[in-house]
């Protein structure tokens, strides 16, 4: 069975950068496309972001120029690098793995942006 673990929410200023981890156990990492979302209250849960096996990678509209997502194979590990955070990217963040066997979620990480 495959195990996500997300870490690196938390509190911070407009302006000021969080990276998020999503640690996965079980299954074949390589083999899966990884995706993170978020789910703000009241609101559906939206990709934020996107890489697929082969490294290429997707992002919505509002995080275009300010997050980044990557891999380490070797670890076994997804990120999510935020820069330039806004009060509107205030929300809980998932991390999701999808591979031809399995479509799995994270527990998700709070993520608080201050005015």
């Amino acid at each position: 069975q495959v195990h996500l673990v997300e870490s690196g929410g938390g509190l911070v200023q407009a302006g000021g950068s969080l990276r998020l981890s999503c640690v996965v156990s079980g299954g074949t990492f390589r083999l899966a496309s990884m995706h993170w979302y978020r789910q703000a209250p009241g609101k559906q849960r939206d990709l934020v972001a996107r890489m697929s096996v082969g490294g290429s990678t997707d992002y919505v509209d509002s995080v275009k120029g300010r997050f980044t997502i990557s891999r380490d194979n070797a670890k076994n590990t997804v990120y999510l690098q935020m820069n330039s955070l806004k009060p509107e990217d205030t929300a809980v963040y998932y991390c999701n793995y999808v591979s031809a066997r399995y479509n799995i979620w994270g527990q998700g990480t709070q993520v608080t942006v201050s005015s």
